[in-house]
C-alpha cells in the first residue's frame, strides 16, 4: 500500500487557485479597462523640465476652462507613433492636448515632434518616469481625459486605434465635450 503524503495534494490546489483568480477576473465589471485611482479627483502634476523648442506643460494648463487631454507617450514607442496622426487629427479639430514625453530623450523626443509635427499645445519632459508614476501610468501611451477644471474624468491605456479607441474611448471623450 502506497504511503500518502499532503505535499501530492500541492499541485490541484495551486492549479485550483489559478482558475478560481481567472474566472473571476472575466467576471469583473470592465475586463478591458485598468482601474484608476485618479478618476474624479484633480490631475496630479506636470514635469517641470520642457523640451526644448516646445511650450512648457504647466499646470494651470490642465484646468484651462476646457477639456483636455493629457497624453504619455515616448519617441521609442511604437504604439505611441501609431496614435500619433490621430492626436494630430484632434488637435486639427481644437482639442486641446498637452503631451507629457517620459523615459525618453531630449535629443530624440524633441527630433520626432519636430519630424512627424506635434500635435500639443505644451509638452512636459520626465525622462526619469516620476510624473508618470504620480499619474499611475504603466506603459506609454496613456491618454487622460480632464474636464474644464482638471478633474480626470477617464484613463486609457493604449493606442488611440481600432476599435478599442472607437468603444471605449470616443464616447467617453463625447461625454466629456457634452456631445
Amino acid at each position: 500500500m502506497a504511503k500518502f503524503s499532503p505535499l501530492m495534494m500541492a499541485p490541484p490546489l495551486i492549479f485550483g487557485a489559478f482558475v478560481a483568480l481567472a474566472v473571476v477576473g472575466m467576471y469583473r465589471e470592465d475586463p478591458e479597462g485598468l482601474p484608476s485611482t485618479l478618476v474624479g479627483q484633480l490631475a496630479p502634476g506636470v514635469p517641470e523640465a520642457a523640451l526644448r523648442d516646445f511650450p512648457q506643460a504647466t499646470q494651470e494648463m490642465l484646468a484651462s476652462g476646457e477639456v483636455t487631454l493629457v497624453n504619455f507617450w515616448a519617441s521609442w514607442c511604437p504604439p505611441c507613433r501609431a496614435e500619433h496622426p490621430k492626436l494630430l487629427e484632434m488637435e486639427a479639430n481644437g482639442l486641446n492636448i498637452i503631451g507629457i514625453n517620459f523615459k525618453d530623450t531630449e535629443s530624440a523626443a524633441s527630433k520626432y515632434l519636430r519630424d512627424d509635427d506635434s500635435p500639443f499645445a505644451a509638452v512636459g519632459f520626465d525622462p526619469q518616469g516620476r510624473t508618470a508614476i504620480d499619474w499611475g501610468v504603466t506603459a506609454p501611451p496613456e491618454t487622460f481625459i480632464l474636464d474644464a477644471d482638471g478633474v480626470v474624468l477617464f484613463r486609457f491605456a493604449g493606442p488611440l486605434v481600432g476599435s478599442d479607441y472607437e468603444q471605449r474611448f470616443l464616447p467617453a471623450l463625447e461625454k466629456a465635450l457634452g456631445r
